[in-house]
């Protein structure tokens, strides 16, 4: 039996709880997402002084890492996300790694941000929350938002979830008894739609094994963004070389660890990595 309720992106991240406080700190594969996000904000943030704290907007912040992160680095950090316990479990680790003081919370959606134009100065949208919009004119809705309560020249950072990723990983892992191969016949119906559901499930006689999604291709990703009035400087792969991988990095030492870092740093805004990617992350101008 097909459970829709379940694949609503904030019921899923309420259920989710704890795992996602985890996910970008699971294993090798995922750290890569985190590793390839900060080196971009590393790059185009405005920079942080004593006297000088740039308060930065985390959208879909979920549990706070991004923004614990942000907090240390010296900014100011407003969290928004829909989901009430990932915003507690915010909450909680805000406050156990000190930077309560730098970080506040709130209820909020990518769609429809309740601050004035222009009140910050980057503006971070990091994990997929526009990927969980499924409309298209919401998607443009909500990167119209970002751009918007964003000071103009201010940069912002949009990752996404990446369809050709997402197909290649289940081709490859099909077969072999684990969950990222179990939905191989929903994928031909994922590419002509690129929406994940719990109908599309259902049309295949199986349980969603995720949440509603829509799948981006690079050049989408890039049409959508700049349709709502941002510049986009870059797109870079995330997981990049590793992405088909996912598993057993723990049979390779750290020199080889090492060695797929150095290449994805090589490739990162190679276009045929990003689109194969499981996450992409836009670099943009408001």
């Amino acid at each position: 039996m097909v459970h829709p309720n379940r694949t609503d992106p904030e019921t899923y991240y309420d259920e989710y709880g704890e795992q996602e406080w985890e996910r970008l700190d699971r294993d090798f594969f995922h750290r890569l997402e985190w590793e390839g996000t900060v080196e971009q904000l590393d790059t185009y943030l405005p920079s942080s002084q004593p006297n000088h704290s740039p308060h930065v907007l985390d959208v879909g912040g979920g549990a706070g890492r991004y923004s614990i992160w942000l907090a240390r680095k010296g900014y100011t950090v407003t969290l928004v996300d829909p989901s009430e316990t990932q915003r507690e479990l915010a909450r909680e680790k805000i406050e156990k790694h000190g930077v309560d003081d730098r970080v506040t919370v709130h209820a909020g959606d990518v769609r429809d941000l309740d601050f004035e134009d222009e009140t910050f100065a980057a503006t971070c949208c990091l994990g997929g929350p526009i990927s969980h919009v499924l409309d298209g004119a919401e998607r443009l809705r909500a990167a119209t938002e970002l751009r918007r309560v964003t000071t103009s020249d201010g940069p912002v950072f949009v990752s996404v979830m990446g369809l050709i990723g997402m197909v290649m990983i289940t081709v490859q892992y099909a077969g072999r008894g684990t969950a990222d191969g179990d939905d191989l016949s929903v994928m031909p119906d994922l590419v002509r739609e690129r929406d994940y559901t719990a109908a599309l499930a259902q049309r295949h006689d199986m349980d969603p094994a995720l949440f509603d999604c829509h799948f981006f291709r690079r050049d989408e990703l890039v049409d959508l963004l700049s349709n709502a009035g941002l510049a986009v400087e870059t797109v870079v792969a995330l997981e990049g070389v590793a992405g088909l991988r996912r598993t057993h990095f723990e049979a390779l030492d750290e020199p080889a660890r090492d060695t797929i870092r150095e290449l994805n740093d090589l490739l990162r805004t190679d276009s045929s990595l990003v689109d194969v990617s499981p996450h992409m992350l836009a670099v943009c101008w408001a």
